[in-house]
Protein backbone atom coordinates (compact mmCIF):
# COMPACT_ATOMS: atom_id res chain seq x y z
CA UNK A 1 0.00 0.00 0.00
CA UNK A 2 2.79 2.03 0.46
CA UNK A 3 4.49 1.81 -2.65
CA UNK A 4 0.92 2.89 -4.34
CA UNK A 5 0.58 5.77 -2.16
CA UNK A 6 4.61 6.73 -2.94
CA UNK A 7 3.41 5.93 -6.41
CA UNK A 8 0.47 8.20 -6.37
CA UNK A 9 1.85 11.07 -4.75
CA UNK A 10 4.90 10.92 -7.25
CA UNK A 11 2.28 11.01 -10.41
CA UNK A 12 0.17 13.98 -8.76
CA UNK A 13 3.69 15.66 -8.04
CA UNK A 14 5.11 15.04 -11.84
CA UNK A 15 1.58 16.50 -12.82
CA UNK A 16 2.06 19.46 -10.70
CA UNK A 17 5.61 19.80 -11.97
CA UNK A 18 3.86 20.12 -15.67
CA UNK A 19 1.03 22.51 -14.89
CA UNK A 20 3.25 24.85 -13.23
CA UNK A 21 6.47 24.70 -15.64
CA UNK A 22 6.19 22.54 -18.86
CA UNK A 23 2.70 23.60 -19.85
CA UNK A 24 2.87 25.26 -23.11
CA UNK A 25 -0.31 27.81 -22.11
CA UNK A 26 -1.90 29.34 -18.99
CA UNK A 27 -5.39 28.86 -20.14
CA UNK A 28 -6.89 27.12 -23.52
CA UNK A 29 -9.89 28.46 -25.81
CA UNK A 30 -11.46 26.02 -28.45
CA UNK A 31 -13.76 26.82 -30.95
CA UNK A 32 -15.01 25.93 -34.17
CA UNK A 33 -15.21 28.74 -37.23
CA UNK A 34 -17.48 27.63 -40.41
CA UNK A 35 -14.46 28.21 -42.80
CA UNK A 36 -11.35 27.29 -43.79
CA UNK A 37 -7.86 27.48 -42.44
CA UNK A 38 -6.42 30.24 -44.66
CA UNK A 39 -9.18 32.19 -44.58
CA UNK A 40 -8.76 32.35 -40.59
CA UNK A 41 -4.96 33.28 -41.05
CA UNK A 42 -5.52 36.17 -43.39
CA UNK A 43 -8.68 37.50 -41.31
CA UNK A 44 -6.56 37.03 -37.87
CA UNK A 45 -4.23 38.95 -39.62
CA UNK A 46 -6.06 41.92 -40.66
CA UNK A 47 -7.70 41.85 -37.30
CA UNK A 48 -4.84 42.34 -35.47
CA UNK A 49 -3.49 45.12 -37.88
CA UNK A 50 -7.18 46.95 -36.79
CA UNK A 51 -6.55 46.54 -33.06
CA UNK A 52 -5.27 49.23 -32.64
CA UNK A 53 -8.02 51.20 -34.61
CA UNK A 54 -10.33 49.52 -31.91
CA UNK A 55 -12.50 50.65 -28.62
CA UNK A 56 -9.65 49.83 -26.63
CA UNK A 57 -6.76 51.09 -29.20
CA UNK A 58 -4.30 48.37 -28.09
CA UNK A 59 -1.15 48.68 -29.19
CA UNK A 60 1.67 46.64 -29.40
CA UNK A 61 0.43 43.75 -31.54
CA UNK A 62 2.32 41.28 -33.48
CA UNK A 63 1.37 38.33 -35.21
CA UNK A 64 3.49 35.83 -37.22
CA UNK A 65 3.02 32.35 -38.88
CA UNK A 66 6.82 31.67 -40.48
CA UNK A 67 4.74 30.58 -43.52
CA UNK A 68 2.67 27.92 -41.73
CA UNK A 69 -0.98 28.66 -42.24
CA UNK A 70 -2.19 26.49 -39.42
CA UNK A 71 0.16 28.14 -36.78
CA UNK A 72 0.03 31.31 -35.58
CA UNK A 73 1.81 33.56 -32.52
CA UNK A 74 0.04 36.60 -31.42
CA UNK A 75 1.12 38.82 -29.04
CA UNK A 76 -1.16 41.76 -27.42
CA UNK A 77 -0.50 44.10 -24.73
CA UNK A 78 -2.36 44.88 -22.61
CA UNK A 79 -1.03 47.32 -20.10
CA UNK A 80 1.85 46.44 -18.39
CA UNK A 81 1.45 43.27 -19.74
CA UNK A 82 2.28 41.07 -22.77
CA UNK A 83 -0.16 38.18 -23.39
CA UNK A 84 0.75 35.66 -26.01
CA UNK A 85 -1.65 34.33 -28.29
CA UNK A 86 -1.10 30.76 -29.57
CA UNK A 87 -3.57 30.13 -32.38
CA UNK A 88 -3.44 26.17 -33.65
CA UNK A 89 -5.87 25.80 -36.75
CA UNK A 90 -7.15 22.44 -37.27
CA UNK A 91 -9.03 21.59 -40.85
CA UNK A 92 -12.28 19.52 -40.28
CA UNK A 93 -14.23 19.47 -43.50
CA UNK A 94 -14.10 21.82 -46.37
CA UNK A 95 -15.84 24.46 -44.57
CA UNK A 96 -15.10 24.32 -41.08
CA UNK A 97 -11.81 24.39 -38.71
CA UNK A 98 -11.01 23.72 -35.14
CA UNK A 99 -9.51 26.51 -33.19
CA UNK A 100 -7.53 26.05 -30.49
CA UNK A 101 -5.54 28.77 -28.75
CA UNK A 102 -3.65 28.65 -26.26
CA UNK A 103 -2.72 32.12 -24.18
CA UNK A 104 0.34 32.63 -21.73
CA UNK A 105 1.52 35.75 -20.30
CA UNK A 106 4.56 35.17 -19.13
CA UNK A 107 5.28 37.65 -16.57
CA UNK A 108 2.57 36.40 -14.32
CA UNK A 109 2.58 32.76 -15.82
CA UNK A 110 2.93 30.64 -12.70
CA UNK A 111 0.69 33.10 -10.52
CA UNK A 112 -2.02 32.57 -13.30
CA UNK A 113 -2.10 28.78 -13.48
CA UNK A 114 -2.46 28.38 -9.46
CA UNK A 115 -5.67 30.48 -9.49
CA UNK A 116 -7.28 29.63 -12.72
CA UNK A 117 -8.92 25.92 -11.20
CA UNK A 118 -9.96 28.12 -8.29
CA UNK A 119 -11.47 31.14 -9.44
CA UNK A 120 -12.51 33.27 -12.84
CA UNK A 121 -9.10 35.56 -13.00
CA UNK A 122 -8.99 38.64 -14.60
CA UNK A 123 -6.28 36.93 -17.58
CA UNK A 124 -9.46 34.47 -18.26
CA UNK A 125 -11.72 36.87 -18.61
CA UNK A 126 -9.48 38.74 -20.86
CA UNK A 127 -8.35 36.09 -22.86
CA UNK A 128 -12.23 34.70 -23.83
CA UNK A 129 -12.65 38.08 -24.23
CA UNK A 130 -10.23 38.97 -27.08
CA UNK A 131 -10.94 35.52 -28.64
CA UNK A 132 -14.38 36.19 -28.59
CA UNK A 133 -13.90 38.93 -30.55
CA UNK A 134 -12.19 37.78 -32.82
CA UNK A 135 -14.51 35.05 -33.54
CA UNK A 136 -17.46 37.64 -34.00
CA UNK A 137 -14.87 39.33 -36.89
CA UNK A 138 -14.48 36.15 -38.33
CA UNK A 139 -18.50 35.36 -38.35
CA UNK A 140 -19.03 38.90 -39.73
CA UNK A 141 -16.50 38.44 -42.38
CA UNK A 142 -17.77 34.85 -43.67
CA UNK A 143 -21.27 36.47 -44.10
CA UNK A 144 -19.78 38.94 -47.21
CA UNK A 145 -18.33 36.04 -49.42
CA UNK A 146 -18.72 32.94 -51.09
CA UNK A 147 -16.20 30.62 -53.02
CA UNK A 148 -18.14 28.20 -55.40
CA UNK A 149 -15.35 25.57 -56.30
CA UNK A 150 -15.87 24.45 -60.10
CA UNK A 151 -13.04 21.90 -60.60
CA UNK A 152 -10.78 21.54 -63.67
CA UNK A 153 -11.14 24.23 -65.97
CA UNK A 154 -8.66 26.17 -68.84
CA UNK A 155 -6.82 29.75 -68.04
CA UNK A 156 -8.51 31.86 -71.01
CA UNK A 157 -5.64 32.99 -73.77
CA UNK A 158 -5.73 36.83 -73.87
CA UNK A 159 -3.54 39.80 -75.63
CA UNK A 160 -3.53 42.05 -72.23
CA UNK A 161 -2.18 45.73 -71.37
CA UNK A 162 -1.05 45.58 -68.12
CA UNK A 163 1.07 47.39 -64.88
CA UNK A 164 2.93 45.46 -62.84
CA UNK A 165 2.69 45.68 -58.88
CA UNK A 166 3.60 44.73 -56.11
CA UNK A 167 2.16 44.63 -52.13
CA UNK A 168 0.74 42.93 -49.34
CA UNK A 169 -2.39 40.59 -50.00
CA UNK A 170 -4.73 42.81 -49.19
CA UNK A 171 -3.22 45.87 -50.98
CA UNK A 172 -4.26 43.89 -53.93
CA UNK A 173 -7.30 45.46 -54.75
CA UNK A 174 -6.21 49.09 -53.66
CA UNK A 175 -3.47 48.84 -56.05
CA UNK A 176 -6.34 47.78 -59.16
CA UNK A 177 -7.93 50.77 -58.30
CA UNK A 178 -5.39 53.09 -58.42
CA UNK A 179 -4.09 52.15 -61.80
CA UNK A 180 -7.51 51.05 -63.10
CA UNK A 181 -8.55 55.00 -64.60
CA UNK A 182 -5.31 55.37 -65.60
CA UNK A 183 -4.91 52.22 -67.69
CA UNK A 184 -8.52 52.28 -69.13
CA UNK A 185 -8.40 55.49 -69.95
CA UNK A 186 -4.77 55.48 -72.04
CA UNK A 187 -6.20 52.39 -73.89
CA UNK A 188 -9.23 54.15 -74.68
CA UNK A 189 -7.73 57.26 -75.87
CA UNK A 190 -5.66 55.39 -78.26
CA UNK A 191 -8.79 53.82 -79.94
CA UNK A 192 -7.88 50.09 -78.70
CA UNK A 193 -10.68 47.62 -78.62
CA UNK A 194 -11.03 45.94 -75.00
CA UNK A 195 -11.54 42.34 -75.00
CA UNK A 196 -13.13 41.25 -71.57
CA UNK A 197 -13.14 42.41 -68.44
CA UNK A 198 -9.48 43.25 -65.75
CA UNK A 199 -7.67 40.43 -64.71
CA UNK A 200 -4.39 40.00 -62.29
CA UNK A 201 -2.26 37.78 -63.14
CA UNK A 202 0.32 36.52 -59.75
CA UNK A 203 3.70 36.18 -60.98
CA UNK A 204 5.08 35.70 -57.51
CA UNK A 205 3.27 34.69 -54.08
CA UNK A 206 5.44 35.24 -50.72
CA UNK A 207 2.94 33.30 -48.46
CA UNK A 208 5.33 33.39 -45.44
CA UNK A 209 5.27 37.22 -45.88
CA UNK A 210 1.70 37.86 -47.42
CA UNK A 211 3.11 39.99 -50.36
CA UNK A 212 2.50 39.39 -54.05
CA UNK A 213 3.93 40.60 -56.95
CA UNK A 214 1.40 40.53 -59.65
CA UNK A 215 0.43 42.04 -63.04
CA UNK A 216 -2.34 44.13 -63.41
CA UNK A 217 -4.05 43.89 -66.38
CA UNK A 218 -7.08 44.73 -69.31
CA UNK A 219 -7.37 42.27 -72.24
CA UNK A 220 -7.56 43.69 -75.96
CA UNK A 221 -7.78 42.93 -79.48
CA UNK A 222 -3.86 43.40 -80.53
CA UNK A 223 -3.30 46.75 -82.80
CA UNK A 224 -0.88 49.11 -83.98
CA UNK A 225 -2.13 52.24 -82.14
CA UNK A 226 -1.14 50.63 -78.49
CA UNK A 227 0.12 53.23 -76.44
CA UNK A 228 3.89 52.92 -75.80
CA UNK A 229 5.46 54.02 -72.68
CA UNK A 230 7.11 53.02 -69.63
CA UNK A 231 4.20 52.88 -67.60
CA UNK A 232 2.51 50.34 -69.61
CA UNK A 233 3.45 46.71 -70.86
CA UNK A 234 1.71 44.31 -73.05
CA UNK A 235 1.86 40.38 -73.25
CA UNK A 236 0.10 37.27 -74.32
CA UNK A 237 -1.68 34.82 -71.86
CA UNK A 238 -1.90 31.33 -72.86
CA UNK A 239 -4.49 29.06 -72.31
CA UNK A 240 -3.49 27.08 -69.35
CA UNK A 241 -4.91 24.23 -67.15
CA UNK A 242 -6.23 25.39 -63.72
CA UNK A 243 -8.40 24.94 -60.76
CA UNK A 244 -11.48 26.89 -61.30
CA UNK A 245 -13.18 28.88 -58.23
CA UNK A 246 -15.82 31.42 -58.45
CA UNK A 247 -15.65 33.81 -56.01
CA UNK A 248 -18.44 36.29 -55.28
CA UNK A 249 -17.79 39.56 -52.47
CA UNK A 250 -15.81 42.36 -52.01
CA UNK A 251 -12.50 41.83 -54.44
CA UNK A 252 -10.55 43.03 -50.85
CA UNK A 253 -11.00 39.42 -49.89
CA UNK A 254 -10.70 37.08 -52.99
CA UNK A 255 -7.33 35.90 -52.16
CA UNK A 256 -9.45 33.79 -50.04
CA UNK A 257 -10.40 31.65 -52.92
CA UNK A 258 -6.74 31.26 -53.70
CA UNK A 259 -6.62 29.09 -50.19
CA UNK A 260 -9.47 27.56 -50.98
CA UNK A 261 -8.50 26.21 -54.06
CA UNK A 262 -4.88 24.91 -52.67
CA UNK A 263 -7.07 22.89 -50.22
CA UNK A 264 -9.13 21.48 -53.13
CA UNK A 265 -5.67 20.79 -54.80
CA UNK A 266 -3.88 19.30 -51.71
CA UNK A 267 -6.79 17.14 -51.17
CA UNK A 268 -7.21 15.78 -54.66
CA UNK A 269 -3.86 15.06 -55.42
CA UNK A 270 -3.13 17.96 -57.95
CA UNK A 271 0.15 19.58 -58.25
CA UNK A 272 -0.53 23.21 -58.67
CA UNK A 273 1.85 26.80 -59.44
CA UNK A 274 0.57 28.83 -56.49
CA UNK A 275 0.24 31.81 -58.74
CA UNK A 276 -3.53 32.66 -59.02
CA UNK A 277 -5.11 34.43 -62.29
CA UNK A 278 -8.75 36.54 -61.55
CA UNK A 279 -10.92 37.81 -63.54
CA UNK A 280 -12.92 40.37 -62.66
CA UNK A 281 -16.45 40.55 -63.81
CA UNK A 282 -17.80 43.81 -61.82
CA UNK A 283 -16.77 47.03 -61.47
CA UNK A 284 -16.32 48.60 -57.90
CA UNK A 285 -17.31 52.04 -58.93
CA UNK A 286 -20.93 51.05 -59.30
CA UNK A 287 -21.34 50.01 -56.35
CA UNK A 288 -24.01 47.83 -55.18
CA UNK A 289 -24.03 44.15 -53.46
CA UNK A 290 -20.97 43.12 -52.74
CA UNK A 291 -22.48 39.57 -52.70
CA UNK A 292 -23.00 39.66 -56.00
CA UNK A 293 -19.66 40.81 -57.48
CA UNK A 294 -17.72 37.87 -59.02
CA UNK A 295 -14.66 36.98 -59.58
CA UNK A 296 -13.49 33.79 -61.45
CA UNK A 297 -9.98 32.52 -60.00
CA UNK A 298 -7.84 29.83 -61.53
CA UNK A 299 -4.33 28.45 -59.56
CA UNK A 300 -2.54 26.39 -62.80
CA UNK A 301 -2.08 22.83 -62.97
CA UNK A 302 1.72 21.51 -62.98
Amino acid sequence: MKKISYGILIILFMGLLWYLFVKPSDYIIRFTAKTFPGDINQTLKLWNQNLSNSKEKLAGQTIEDNGDLLHLVQNIKFGDSVHTYYWDIKPLTDSTSKVIVGVTDKEHSILNRIKIPFSKTDFEKRSEKTVLDFMQNLREHTKNFKITIIGEAEIPSKYIAYIPIKGKQFEKADGMMRNFTFLTNELFINGAEFNGPPIIEVTYWDKKNDSIHFNFGQPIIRSENLPIGQEIKYKRIFKKKALKAEYNGNYITSDRAWYALLNYAKKNNIEVDATPFEVFHNNPNTGGDEINWKAEVYLPIK
